[in-house]
């Protein structure tokens, strides 16, 4: 396998990822990678979160509804995601193991692992829409 040669700015993107529990879109990491390092470009940052998410350094979570989504942690959790703002956050409930196994029983091919991605309204959107309906009433 060829070695990867260092990047400043992918690791600088890898340490950007690092700081946030937001689960940020490439847009989002370009953002706010600009400010260290002024002259990247957007497709320099999809490369290289297509990249990291290769080999396995950072998550990438697939959204069916916006841009994907990219997480430093790379245990096994689980998400969910607003629909109504598309926040994504980690699901703090265990893993489960036994999940793989089971839909192996199922499937003639090879399970390698899943992913799970839970979909409601965030604990804002919640309150937001409570505001939204108490304006209502008085109004």
């Amino acid at each position: 396998m060829k070695t990867l040669k260092y990047s400043r700015q992918r690791e600088g993107i890898k340490e950007f990822l690092r700081g946030r529990t937001d689960h940020p879109t490439a847009d989002m990491v370009y953002l706010g990678i600009r400010k260290e390092y002024p002259n990247i470009s957007l497709g320099t940052v999809y490369r290289n979160l297509s990249l990291l998410a290769s080999l396995g350094e950072i998550q990438r979570i697939a959204s069916e509804e916006g841009a994907d989504r990219f997480d430093a942690v790379t245990r096994p959790h689980y998400h969910v995601a607003c629909r109504r703002c598309g926040r994504v956050e980690d699901l703090p409930m265990p893993w489960e193991n036994g999940l793989d196994e089971q839909a192996a029983k199922h499937y003639k091919g090879c399970i390698e692992g899943h992913t799970t991605c839970f979909y409601g309204l965030c604990a804002a959107c919640i309150k937001e829409g409570e505001t939204d309906l108490s304006m209502q009433s008085l109004g």
